[in-house]
């Protein structure tokens, strides 16, 4: 246990000290770090957009992809508290921080945990869009400790609890949820907007 303690807390300084000598990267990794959020918002409402006329399955598995990202983070806030992990910078006052310094605990990354479980939520939605939700979940999880918030072990748990809660949940859902799309589509004030075209 103490020798991975010892290399999580290693990698962390070598990827601190990249960030020193990497300032020209400091604005874009911050910025993605604190907003990168957003595309993954953008790649679940486009998996939806296009998987409205699709069968009644890739429906459900586009907006499993939103629901998978709520409910991953859920899981993770007790998981959060148990852990009780401080940041980087309560336990190292000394480190580069490129983003503002948050007051709650580090294990696992939330972050992590919402980039994963949208990425495995898309790529059961659609390949296309879980191949760039993958690679930007992967940036986001480098993000974050680049800019100081998290240590390289908080992002990976991270990133394993949401690909586990949207991987396993889909297994376990996916009937029920196939059956809630195609009943809902049969309403009227849906009907028209995600009705699936004949033929899928």
């Amino acid at each position: 246990m103490t020798s991975a303690t010892d290399a999580n807390q290693t990698l962390f300084s070598q990827v601190n000290d990249f960030a020193r000598q990497t300032p020209w990267l400091h604005g874009i990794a911050a910025g993605y770090a604190k907003y990168g959020v957003v595309l993954f918002g953008a790649l679940i409402l486009l998996a939806v957009w296009k998987g409205r006329h699709a069968p009644h399955a890739k429906l459900a598995a586009a907006l499993w992809a939103g629901i998978a990202t709520l409910v991953a983070v859920g899981i993770n806030q007790p998981i959060v508290s148990l852990v009780a992990e401080p940041r980087p910078y309560q336990a190292h006052p000394g480190i580069l921080v490129l983003v503002a310094r948050s007051t709650d605990w580090s294990f696992p990354s939330d972050h992590s945990v919402m980039a994963g479980a949208c990425a495995v939520g898309l790529l059961i939605a659609s390949r296309r869009l879980g191949a760039v939700a993958a690679a930007a979940a992967l940036l986001m999880a480098a993000a974050r400790v680049y800019v100081g918030a998290h240590y390289p072990v908080d992002v990976l748990a991270g990133l394993a609890l949401g690909c586990l809660v949207a991987g396993a949940g889909w297994l376990l859902l996916r009937a029920p949820l196939v059956l809630a799309v195609s009943r809902v589509r049969q309403l009227g004030p849906v009907r028209a907007w995600c009705e699936p075209h004949p033929g899928t």
